[in-house]
């Protein structure tokens, strides 16, 4: 037992847990099944997961260069409360749970494929670590639901693991397809209930807004048409905003929050941070273009074989390259979200009892920039706009919702951040809450309606070819068709004005 023990543990963590083994392993997988030669298999693999790793190169660079800057939002704001952070609680909760997640990780994963090949959800979940963070949480809220039952909590676990890898791809893939233009990558990251209300409030909200790439630019700001360098400024205008506010209102306490010596080295300590997040932009959008250079073609071999019709579900930066300036624009519309959402939960905190949710700055970044992409492909700079803000408001109230029932469950003081892990949390634990018989029943039920509602949703909307914000485009081209029009008039008026004026000469 503890062989096996250890061998799952190693799958689930050595290999599922790292995103670049993963798609480098299901992409030769995929060559293999094309019956391509061993050297376009080693090659395909090893390039899908140095693409993958070139990605996460990026990130740590975002991640590098956003985390300081939260910490000097939260020193000179003097903010106090929780920072939402799935690699904490899930590091917390490991030294407990750790070989029972690892049994529901890979078991999970299993079912996922069974689901996928037997279903109409033919998606293929291949973020890493977002598994470890669904199998942890599952297995802490069950464990607690039944802590006589090790093995109840891994068949059930397992089973719900399996339903919300290849459910929630599926109720984004509309969205997926308006955004890539076609059908043949998924989203997978539990940040999807955002995305998708970001996706809907754009396309109620956004209709006649015009895209966040077709920004005009005045001549003299042309260089502003490059998503790197817009980017860039972007963010040094936001540092430079901050450093000088820590100056006035920390003092020489501010230098430290980035190792600076003096005033004039925390000033350029800041502007580099800020082009530091540039460049990991930038590396990210090449590192996915690598990804599914190698992925998508591969996968045509997995879905002839092995999941007929599959399709990768990927991390959210898969859709960063499509609308790069609404990354942008989501990360600061979602990070004024959550301070309005924490402004809420300050003023409601006597009569709730809410935990107070700190806007983090890498979460908002990556799940409101995805938010800005979804809303912009419905509605535009609008859509991007609102979107974002509603992926804040999710990211804070959610959280702090699933605080309490981590709470009651023994982890009070840290919580899971995007808002997959709120809503589903929150369920399977108000449904523990009661005695263990009508638990089993009710997370049974909900991995059912789940399961059921995705499939449902995948025959009615997705395979019948339904897009959202379907008319968008007619009403854009009509605008502009209008805008033409009322162009030529004004030609023809002023050509018309001058020949009268010519005839009275004459």
């Amino acid at each position: 037992m503890e062989v096996l023990v250890l061998i799952l543990d190693f799958i689930g963590q050595q290999i599922l847990n790292v995103p670049a083994y993963l798609v480098g392993l299901i992409t030769a997988i995929g060559l293999i099944a094309l019956r391509k030669t061993a050297g376009q298999v080693i090659g395909g693999g090893l390039k899908a997961a140095l693409g993958f790793l070139i990605l996460g190169a990026g990130a740590d660079v975002v991640v590098g260069s956003l985390e300081p800057l939260g910490e000097l939002i939260l020193g000179v704001t003097g903010a106090q409360g929780v920072i939402p952070t799935n690699e904490v609680i899930t590091a917390f909760a490991a030294v407990e749970f750790g070989a029972t997640s690892a049994y529901v990780l890979a078991l999970g994963f299993v079912v996922m494929l069974l689901f996928a090949r037997f279903t109409p959800l033919k998606y293929v979940f291949l973020t890493g670590h977002h598994m470890v963070f669904m199998s942890v949480m599952i297995v802490v809220v069950l464990s607690v639901g039944f802590p006589d039952s090790q093995w109840l909590v891994i068949l059930i676990g397992a089973l719900l693991l399996g339903v919300v890898m290849v459910a929630i791809p599926a109720f984004a893939q509309p969205w997926m397809n308006r955004i890539t233009g076609d059908n043949k990558v998924a989203i997978g990251h539990f940040g999807t209930l955002g995305y998708v209300a970001a996706g809907a409030a754009g396309q109620a909200f956004g209709r006649r807004s015009n895209s966040t790439e077709d920004m005009k630019f005045p001549q003299g700001l042309s260089f502003l048409r490059d998503s790197m360098v817009a980017t860039t400024v972007s963010m040094v205008l936001i540092y430079m905003v901050f450093v000088v506010w820590g100056m006035i209102s920390l003092g020489d306490e501010a230098y430290a929050i980035l190792g600076a010596a003096d005033g004039s080295d925390f000033v350029m300590q800041g502007f580099m941070q800020a082009l530091m997040f540039g460049v990991g932009v930038a590396v990210i959008l090449y590192g996915v273009r690598v990804v599914l250079g190698e992925l998508i073609p591969a996968f045509e071999g997995i879905a002839a074989k092995v999941v007929p019709g599959a399709k990768p579900a990927l991390d959210i930066p898969i859709v960063f390259p499509y609308a790069s300036n609404a990354v942008l624009v989501g990360f600061l519309s979602s990070f004024v979200g959550g301070l309005i959402g924490l402004a809420v939960l300050a003023l409601v905190n006597p009569w709730l009892g809410l935990a107070l949710i700190l806007p983090g700055m890498v979460p908002h970044f990556f799940t409101g920039g995805g938010a800005g992409v979804f809303g912009n492909a419905t509605g535009g700079r609008r859509g991007a706009v609102i979107g974002g803000f509603v992926n804040g408001l999710l990211i804070t109230f959610l959280p702090a919702g699933l605080m309490t029932v981590m709470g009651e469950l023994g982890f009070a003081n840290s919580t899971f951040g995007d808002a997959d892990f709120g809503w589903f949390g929150i369920l399977l634990g108000t449904s523990l809450l009661g005695n263990e018989v009508l638990g089993i029943i009710l997370v049974l039920l909900i991995g059912a309606v789940l399961l059921g509602g995705a499939i449902l949703f995948q025959k009615r909307v997705t395979d019948r070819g339904w897009l959202p914000a379907a008319n968008r485009q007619a009403w854009l081209d009509a605008e502009a068709e209008e805008a033409r029009a009322a162009a030529k008039a004004q030609r023809e008026a002023r050509k018309a004005a001058r020949a009268a004026k010519k005839s009275e000469t004459e």
